[in-house]
């Protein structure tokens, strides 16, 4: 009776282990996934760290070309200024001076 009986407890034993093994590589297969999203999670959140990093590098370059386009504005005005002044100056000394005698050629000489 004992030889009848052993056969179904060892297959149970057997299905039972097996069982075990495959809760065991489940749970290490979890914990892996696990380990990789977390480390999926801390790899998204340095590129958006990254990323906002680059956006505000962006916007400061932005707004030093805006500062340094004004600037050269705002002197392009003052040269523009200067020229027309100067270009005043040069009109009214050519029309008030005394036409000068040109110098003598060495061919002349």
């Amino acid at each position: 009776m004992a030889m009848l009986n052993w056969r179904p407890v060892v297959d149970y034993e057997l299905r039972e282990i097996e069982f075990d093994r495959r809760e065991i590589e489940f749970e290490k297969r979890k914990i892996v996934h696990e380990q990789r999203m977390s480390q999926l999670e801390s790899e998204d959140a340095q590129l958006r760290k990254d990323d906002e990093q680059r956006k505000i590098a962006h916007e400061q370059r932005k707004i030093e070309h805006e500062q340094r386009m004004k600037q050269l504005k705002s002197e392009n005005e003052r040269l523009a200024e200067l020229n027309a002044k100067l270009s005043a100056i040069l009109c009214s000394s050519a029309t008030s001076s005394n036409p000068t005698n040109p110098m003598p050629n060495e061919s002349e000489m």
